[in-house]
C-alpha cells in the first residue's frame, strides 16, 4: 500500500476517494463508460509515446484522468479477453479459450449462460446498458450481447475479417494492398433486449462504423444522463485488420492507414465525452479506455506498436497483454497522474462492483480484485499476481516486479511454430527490464523457488471446464 503520507496524492482527492466505498449503495451511483480498442498497442498512443499519431482527446483523457503504465488483459486475442472483461474471471474457468484461439462465424459455442456478466450485474443495480461495437462471446441468439444483459445493442458480432464473401481474394494479408469493406459479410446487428436481433445492414459498411458506433454510444448516453445510471461498453472493431477509416480521416495522419484509424479512434471518444459533458453528468461518470490484447505485427505497417514491450498479439510476451489504459472521472480519479500499479482488465467487474454497492456470487472464483484504492489514488495495487495463458495451457507468472516464462512462443508466422518448454523458467525484472531482453533466472533461484509454490497454489483451485470454442456441437 502506498503510505498515507505520499505527498502526491492531494488532501481533496483523498477525502473524496475516502467517501466512494461509503456512498458506493447511494441513490446516485457513477455512471461507467469502457472503452475497449481491437489490438491497439501499447504505443500508438500519443501520450504513451508514439511521435506521429495524434490523439488530442486521449490526451487530453490522460491529463484530466490517471494513465496507468501496467495495465494487462487476461488473453493476447479477442474472444478470451473480452470474456474476461465482461466476468472478472480468467477464461480457461469460462470455457472461453481453447485451441481455435477465438469464435469464427461457425462457432457454436459462446458465452455460458451460468456466468454472470458484467451488465447483469449492473442492471441488478438499476443501470441501462447499451453496447456498441464488437462482441465475439458468441453470434447464436443465446450468446448475444441483448440476451445477457443489455438493453440495446448495436455491433458485429465478431472481428471484422471474417465471413469474406466467397471468391474475394483474402487481401488482409497483404498490408500494402486494397482492401474493400464489400469483400467481408460482416453483419452489423441491431438490438433490443427481448426482441430478435435484425441485420442492419450486411455487409457491414466499415468505413464509417467507428463513427456511428460513437453516435449511437452518444445518443444512449444523453437519453439516460439523469433519468437512471448508465453503463456504456463500446468494444471498437478497430484498429483490427483489416483497416477502414471514414473519408474525413482518410489520408490524415503521418502513420498512414494506421494512423488514420486510431486518430478517428481518438475522435469518437472526444465525441463520447463531449456526450457525457453536455449532459451534465460529468462529475459523476467514470470512463475507462483500452484495448483487448496487443498490436498485430504480422501485418507490418497495417499493425500497430508495442512501444518497448516484445513482441504482440497472440503471444504472452509483454506485448501481448500489456495495453494501454485511461481512465478518467473528475475529483475522483486524480488528473494528471501516471500510475505504474498492477492492475487487469479482470479487476474491473470487481471494482465496478464495490462503486455501485454489488456482491459478486460466492460460488465461483474471481480472478479481478477490487481496485478502488488504486483507481482513486488512496492507496496502491490490491493485485500481487498475473497468470498469462495461452489457449488453455499456462505459459507464464508475474509476481510482484518478476515474470517466469515457463513456455515461450512466437505469436503467429513461422515464429509460431517456435514453442519451448524451459527446464528452467526464464526470468525477467519488469520494472528494471519492461523490454524482456535479459535473463536473470540463474541468479534468483529464490524468486523461482516462490513462483513454482504460486503456480501450485492456483492449479490446486483451477476449475476448467470444456471449452466453448472448440465445441462441434
Amino acid at each position: 500500500m502506498r503510505p498515507w503520507s505520499d505527498s502526491r496524492v492531494p488532501i481533496r482527492t483523498l477525502l473524496l476517494a475516502l467517501l466512494l466505498p461509503l456512498s458506493a449503495a447511494a441513490a446516485d451511483p457513477p455512471n461507467l463508460v469502457v472503452i475497449f480498442c481491437d489490438d491497439l498497442g501499447y504505443g500508438d498512443l500519443a501520450c504513451y509515446g508514439h511521435p506521429t499519431i495524434q490523439t488530442p482527446n486521449l490526451d487530453r483523457m490522460a491529463a484530466e484522468g490517471t494513465k496507468f503504465t501496467q495495465f494487462y488483459v487476461a488473453a493476447s486475442v479477442c474472444t478470451p479477453s473480452r470474456a474476461a472483461l465482461l466476468t472478472g474471471r480468467l477464461p480457461v474457468r469460462t470455457g472461453m479459450a481453447g485451441n481455435r484461439r477465438v469464435l469464427f462465424p461457425d462457432s457454436v459455442g459462446g458465452i455460458p449462460d451460468e456466468e454472470l456478466l458484467l451488465p447483469e450485474m449492473l442492471k441488478d443495480a438499476g443501470y441501462a446498458t447499451g453496447m456498441f461495437g464488437k462482441w465475439h462471446l458468441g453470434h447464436l441468439p443465446q450468446y448475444l450481447p441483448h440476451n445477457n444483459g443489455f438493453d440495446r445493442y448495436l455491433g458485429i458480432p465478431y472481428s471484422n475479417d471474417m465471413d469474406k464473401l466467397k471468391g474475394r481474394k483474402n487481401r488482409t494479408v497483404d498490408p500494402f494492398g486494397t482492401v474493400e469493406w464489400a469483400d467481408f459479410n460482416v453483419p452489423l446487428l441491431l438490438a433490443t433486449a427481448g426482441e430478435e436481433a435484425v441485420e442492419a445492414e450486411r455487409p457491414a459498411d466499415q468505413t464509417s462504423i467507428t463513427k456511428r458506433y460513437a453516435e449511437a454510444a452518444a445518443d444512449f448516453i444523453v437519453e439516460h444522463a439523469g433519468k437512471s445510471p448508465f453503463f456504456v461498453y463500446l468494444p471498437h472493431s478497430m484498429p483490427h485488420i483489416p483497416l477502414f477509416r471514414s473519408e474525413e480521416f482518410a489520408g490524415q495522419s503521418l502513420r498512414g492507414t494506421y494512423g488514420d484509424v486510431i486518430e478517428e479512434i481518438d475522435s469518437s471518444v472526444g465525441r463520447v465525452r463531449e456526450a457525457i459533458e453536455e449532459s451534465g453528468v460529468t462529475d459523476n461518470t467514470l470512463v475507462v479506455f483500452t484495448s483487448d490484447n496487443g498490436p498485430w505485427l504480422i501485418f507490418n505497417q497495417h499493425g500497430g506498436s508495442a512501444g518497448l514491450l516484445k513482441d504482440g498479439k497472440g503471444c504472452t510476451w509483454e506485448g501481448g497483454m500489456r495495453v494501454p489504459c485511461l481512465a478518467a472521472w473528475p475529483g475522483k480519479v486524480p488528473a494528471g497522474r501516471v500510475e505504474p500499479g498492477l492492475m487487469s482488465s479482470m479487476d474491473l467487474m470487481p471494482t465496478m462492483a464495490k462503486l455501485t454497492g454489488q456482491d459478486l456470487p460466492s460460488d465461483r472464483t474471481y480472478d479481478g480484485v477490487p481496485q478502488v484504492e488504486l483507481l482513486t489514488g488512496i492507496g496502491g495495487s490490491n493485485r500481487e499476481s498475473l497468470f498469462y495463458y495461452r489457449n488453455r495451457e499456462l505459459y507464464a507468472v508475474r509476481s510482484g516486479p518478476w515474470k517466469a516464462h515457463y513456455i515461450t512462443q512466437g505469436a503467429y508466422g513461422p515464429d509460431a511454430r517456435k514453442k519451448q518448454q524451459h527446464d528452467r523458467p526464464r526470468l525477467y525484472h519488469l520494472e528494471v527490464d519492461p523490454s524482456e531482453r535479459f535473463d536473470v533466472g540463474e541468479s534468483h533461484p529464490e524468486i523461482l523457488s516462490r513462483i513454482d509454490q504460486l503456480v501450485e497454489k492456483h492449479k490446486a483451485n483451477l476449475d476448467m471446464p470444456p471449452s466453448q470454442l472448440d465445441r462441434k456441437s
